[in-house]
């Protein structure tokens, strides 16, 4: 597989992990049944794809791209649904997230 292909099973896995972080929240503690299923399928499906781009870019890359990712993606699902808005230091700090994803994928030579 190329790096192409890994990185847009990276960008399913994000996004699988994104639903899995509303989702819980939704479920309250695991109290509600359906968001609590939800939330398990797509932690597994997340979990799958992770570990397929793995096989092509380094684990310490594919994490830190996907943690950064997630808690990106995550905040502005918290913005939309949750109407949880973030704090200027939250939002310098979320831009710090993004430039180290940034640097690890573009700038980074780990094999």
């Amino acid at each position: 597989m190329g790096n192409f292909t890994a990185y847009i099973i990276l960008i399913i896995a994000v996004i699988l992990g994104t639903a899995s972080n509303g989702f819980a929240k939704g479920a309250q503690g695991f109290t509600l049944i359906l968001p609590s299923i939800v939330t398990a399928i797509t932690i597994v499906g997340c979990m799958f794809a992770l570990s397929i781009v793995m096989k092509t870019i380094p684990v310490g890359v594919t994490y830190a791209s996907f943690a950064g990712l997630c808690i990106i993606a995550t905040t502005i699902v918290g913005i939309y649904k949750f109407n949880q808005m973030p704090d200027l230091y939250t939002i310098v700090g979320l831009c710090f997230i993004i430039i180290g994803v940034l640097m690890v994928n573009l700038l980074g030579t780990s094999n």
